[in-house]
């Protein structure tokens, strides 16, 4: 369970990223956050993991507040929390095996890794995840040789051999076209009902997230300003959301090219 409780941010600059959030998003859950570029979206999903720091209230990971984790406490937060970016974060130069194996760099720890010491059950594990979504036969290719989408993929793999507790998904499907944007979100909902791992996604497109979520919150300048079950949104929600009319970039569109 993820407990925002009065969560506010404020930066250094005086700027407010986010303004007294309170959300409690259950185990099993796949949530998609909505919002327009800088509602604070992506602030909300990283202060999970601390890639951003929230300055007021508590934010709870299995009932710990994580605010003042540091240290060895922080790497543990960051094993149990797998994160999907946008650009995918791969080396680019290493070949897929070895970033898919990145993921196990928390349980194994940098000596080993350096050395490339990965366990027999890493490895196994590794190219099982590969496996669970189409991959593998890219293995030994490096990771630059590889369409948006692949990547993207990979960097799912990578995110399952970390074997995570929750998963946490900025705007994976931003730099994708729309056939491409459908198989990655399937595999996210596929791997979130199989595995029961908390899911949590940015999205921009309101046809996604109707069509993939469990559950909508809805951003608006550091706010959340919507929250409830997807089977209750409407066009006109999003509208109130975004504070303004619909319009077409606001669309992923359909799985056909």
């Amino acid at each position: 369970m993820i407990e925002f409780k009065n969560v506010s941010l404020t930066y250094p600059n005086g700027t407010k990223g986010l303004k007294n959030v309170n959300l409690t998003i259950n185990e099993g859950e796949f949530v998609v956050i909505v919002g327009l570029s800088g509602a604070g979206k992506s602030t909300l999903i990283r202060s999970i993991n601390k890639l951003v720091t929230a300055t007021e209230g508590e934010l709870l990971v299995d009932n710990e507040n994580i605010l003042n984790h540091k240290g060895k406490r922080l790497r543990s937060l960051r094993t149990k929390v797998g994160m999907i970016f946008q650009n995918y974060n791969l080396v680019k130069r290493s070949n897929v095996f070895k970033n898919v194996l990145a993921g196990r760099l928390g349980h194994t720890g940098t000596l080993r890794s350096l050395f490339n010491l990965f366990s027999k059950e890493d490895r196994s594990l590794a190219y099982e995840s590969l496996k669970r979504v189409n991959i593998e036969e890219k293995i030994y290719n490096r990771a630059d040789e590889l369409s948006g989408g692949q990547q993207q993929r990979v960097s799912i793999a990578r995110v399952l051999t970390q074997k995570p507790k929750y998963i946490l998904a900025d705007e994976p499907v931003a730099s994708l076209d729309p056939p491409t944007s459908h198989q990655v979100m399937t595999y996210l909902r596929k791997i979130n009902q199989e595995d029961n791992i908390t899911t949590v996604v940015n999205l921009h497109f309101i046809d996604m997230a109707m069509e993939y979520a469990d559950r909508i919150i809805g951003m608006r300048a550091g706010e959340v300003v919507f929250d409830g079950p997807a089977s209750e949104v409407s066009e006109k929600t999003f509208e109130e959301i975004y504070g303004r009319t619909i319009r077409e970039g606001d669309l992923r569109g359909g799985t056909e090219a």
